[in-house]
């Protein structure tokens, strides 16, 4: 399993319009029922960073791209962040039913 986290810094005057969007963006993907991967995204406490992670059952194949709202929250979310975002890969050490 190919495992990613990404931090992603939102501007404070978009912290709304991107947890709107964020439920938005997996009410579809809970609809589209996409198989091979394992998504989560989670705020910081009160700040404004945002903490990914992405489980890919294959590298390089996302499903989550045939997802039209997962689409558009990419794009959407390029015009709210306050820094670039911030990608890692993980090396999954110990794991219970989360990847």
């Amino acid at each position: 399993m190919n495992v990613m986290m990404f931090r992603a810094s939102i501007k404070e005057e978009h912290l709304e319009d991107t947890e709107n969007a964020v439920r938005t963006m997996f009410a579809a993907i809970e609809a589209h029922q996409p198989r091979g991967v394992k998504y989560a995204s989670s705020r910081l406490g009160q700040s404004s960073t945002y903490v990914i992670l992405l489980a890919l059952a294959e590298p390089g194949e996302n499903p989550l791209a045939a997802v039209p709202e997962f689409r558009a929250f990419q794009q959407q979310i390029q015009g709210w962040l306050s820094a670039p975002t911030e990608a890692q890969p993980l090396s999954v050490v110990g794991n219970y039913d989360l990847f």
